[in-house]
């Protein structure tokens, strides 16, 4: 199942075009390539959205070898968490998380849901099977 690429109302959260299998969900790297940009640079994160999905997941890119996807529910009480630059916000009360899915306020006291990442050629693939 294939999802279109677009833009929400902030500029700097782009939903990823995926690819979900039975097993997890297929990101293309050049998802995180900001178009148009010379030396090139990388948006630091991609939000994955799909009708199969209860929530969405945030992938975030630290290097070319280096990402992490984090379930945006907040750890407290379940409400969608929002991206913004390097953390998950909950519009809910306030908890935050960081880039790995740590909590830097309360009144979460948990991490967040993360799945495996890992190369796959020019996507990543996120395994849905093994979360944490």
């Amino acid at each position: 199942m294939a999802l279109g690429t677009g833009l929400s109302g902030c500029a700097t959260t782009r939903y990823a075009a995926t690819t979900l299998t039975a097993d997890g969900v297929r990101v293309a790297l050049r998802e995180f390539v900001i178009e148009g940009s010379s030396p090139v640079a990388y948006r630091p994160f991609v939000v994955v959205r799909d009708e199969a999905l209860r929530f969405p997941i945030c992938v975030f890119r630290f290097g070319e070898t280096d990402y992490s996807a984090l379930w945006m529910q907040c750890a407290h009480q379940g409400a969608e968490l929002q991206a913004s630059g390097t953390a998950l916000q909950c519009p809910a009360h306030g908890s935050e998380f960081d880039s790995r899915g740590q909590v830097t306020n309360g009144p979460a006291a948990a991490p967040l849901r993360s799945f495996p990442v890992r190369l796959a050629g020019h996507d990543l693939f996120l395994d849905l099977r093994a979360a944490s």
